[in-house]
């Protein structure tokens, strides 16, 4: 249990430090577009921002799953 807390505490301190530079980044971008959802749309975003963190959720999201999984291979 130890070691998936060591790995959930580096994956998110890593994509929170990701996330800050891109935030400092992307303040003189000048391209900004609109996402659409289901029921509406964003506020115009630069699209470096929109690519940043749809980079760092499939990479905590990744890293959630193989560390669970490695989790409960390991506990029997």
């Amino acid at each position: 249990m130890v070691i998936f807390l060591k790995k959930l505490f580096f994956t998110l301190i890593f994509n929170s430090v990701l996330f800050l530079m891109l935030i400092i980044g992307i303040q003189n971008s000048a391209h900004k577009k609109k996402v659409n959802l289901l029921f509406g749309e964003t506020v115009s975003l630069p699209i470096s921002f929109i690519a940043g963190v749809s980079f760092i959720v499939g990479s905590i999201t990744g890293s959630v799953i193989t560390n669970s999984l490695d989790y409960k291979t390991d506990s029997f």
